[in-house]
């Protein structure tokens, strides 16, 4: 299922209130914007559970935040906040708790009412750039 985000020619958004684990992390690097609360928290858990990483991970995240903060991750378990995951780059905007649903309600909304012609098209010349490379850290 991972193939289907990173083939999407829709912008995906990903809102994150509570506890993120595992892959629901991992695929976020695919994403085009993660919005989290700050009460969010960000963990892969994969060597404690004896598996190695998973969507994309071993690909995106050395890209977004480097090799010794991905292997931080990846490797040695590091749980992230919301703030330490949006340093990282891995967020783009941690919100309130308390206005969360609003604020994120708000952001969906104007990216809805772009041109969606312009933004796919725009979205794709982005990925194109990665797609093959993706798919490949994926198998």
């Amino acid at each position: 299922y991972v193939a289907a985000y990173i083939d999407s020619p829709k912008p995906l958004i990903a809102a994150v209130n509570g506890p993120a684990v595992v892959v629901s992390v991992t695929v976020m690097g695919l994403f085009d914007a993660v919005y989290a609360t700050d009460r969010a928290t960000f963990h892969t858990p994969f060597t404690d559970l004896g598996q190695s990483a998973e969507g994309c991970s071993s690909y995106i995240f050395p890209k977004l935040m480097g090799n010794t903060k991905a292997n931080e991750m990846l490797l040695f378990n590091k749980k992230l906040t919301a703030h330490e995951a949006c340093e990282r780059g891995l967020v783009t905007e941690v919100i309130p708790h308390d206005n969360f649903q609003k604020e994120v309600q708000a952001r969906i909304d104007y990216a809805a009412q772009l041109p969606p012609q312009s933004v796919m098209e725009s979205k794709k010349l982005i990925r194109d750039q990665e797609r093959e490379k993706l798919h490949t850290a994926n198998e």
